[in-house]
């Protein structure tokens, strides 16, 4: 018996999509009307995680071996896309960010400057050179940052090292105007395409990383150490970054691959634009024998 006799039990409503069928006329049985209200939470559990997959989290599949043993090739997880909005990474947790996989001229604007210094149609952009810059060039890791580099350079020129289909490598010296901002006002038009990249965070902007003899790694001199139980890093030709101390710069990040020996990272293209941080890796769906939290969340490991 209710302790509160004078007040009615509610009944439970059918779903919505019964009620308004019936509203309609529509005549129903108990069998038929059960079976709508499952489709009904099937159809709202289908919205939660379309919503979920769309603004939360994305799914990421990698191809490569370059973080192993962390993450193997054909590992399958979702990436946590809100988090990083109100925190910033720490070193050592494993993020995936955008990179530029190519930057293909499509049109040149006839009179420009790039016109002048005698970039075409079809060249593909690899790197830049400017006396600020490195020995050899800075890559170009991401649109945001060939824009900087023009915006570095204005009043002054900028060399393009390009590669050019039946003739190779071309070095184009751009002279940017003052109060160019993108590549746009040196009259380049551009198709650019780029990839996830899975990769862990070492250094963010402010922090000196050195990789040093026998690959070990420091960060303000200090060995970083929430990555301290890995493969250490190696040096190998070809690498730019990190060989002497390197002062990341701000608004950047300096991430390497847990696979020094396969791992295409910082030490060779440079310094990851903030802007282009997606989110973390937070559970890995496939292979099932590994199913389950990562990379920190829910006490799981790095």
């Amino acid at each position: 018996m209710s302790p509160w006799p004078w007040r009615k039990r509610k009944e439970k409503k059918p779903p919505w999509i019964v009620r308004v069928l019936r509203r309609r006329g529509v005549r129903l049985s108990p069998s038929a009307a059960y079976w709508l209200g499952w489709a009904e939470t099937l159809a709202e559990v289908g919205v939660i995680f379309w919503f979920t997959i769309t603004f939360v989290t994305v799914r990421m599949t990698v191809p490569t071996g370059s973080m192993n043993p962390a993450i193997a090739p054909g590992d399958s997880f979702f990436v946590d896309i809100v988090s990083y909005h109100f925190r910033d990474p720490s070193p050592g947790r494993v993020i995936v960010f955008w990179q530029l996989e190519e930057l293909q001229v499509t049109a040149v604007t006839p009179g420009s400057p790039a016109a002048r210094a005698g970039l075409q149609p079809g060249d593909w952009i690899t790197h830049f050179q400017f006396p600020t810059i490195g020995i050899g060039g800075d890559s170009v890791p991401a649109v945001r940052t060939a824009n900087r580099r023009v915006v570095a350079a204005q009043g002054q020129e900028l060399q393009f090292i390009v590669l050019r289909e039946g003739i190779g490598r071309q070095d184009l010296s751009v002279a940017v105007p003052d109060g160019a901002t993108d590549l746009k006002a040196l009259g380049i038009a551009y198709r650019a395409r780029q990839q996830r990249y899975v990769k862990r965070l070492i250094a963010v902007g402010g922090q000196t990383v050195h990789i040093g003899s026998g690959g070990r790694v420091t960060v303000d001199g200090a060995p970083l150490a929430a990555v301290a139980h890995l493969t250490h890093w190696t040096q190998g030709s070809g690498m730019r970054y990190g060989i002497v101390p390197t002062l990341v710069p701000r608004g950047h990040f300096f991430v390497l691959g847990d696979n020094t020996m396969n791992s295409y990272d910082s030490r060779f293209w440079g310094f990851v634009p903030e802007e282009e941080l997606i989110g973390a890796p937070f559970f890995r769906v496939w292979p099932l024998r590994r199913f389950g939290p990562m990379n920190g969340y829910w006490w799981s490991s790095l």
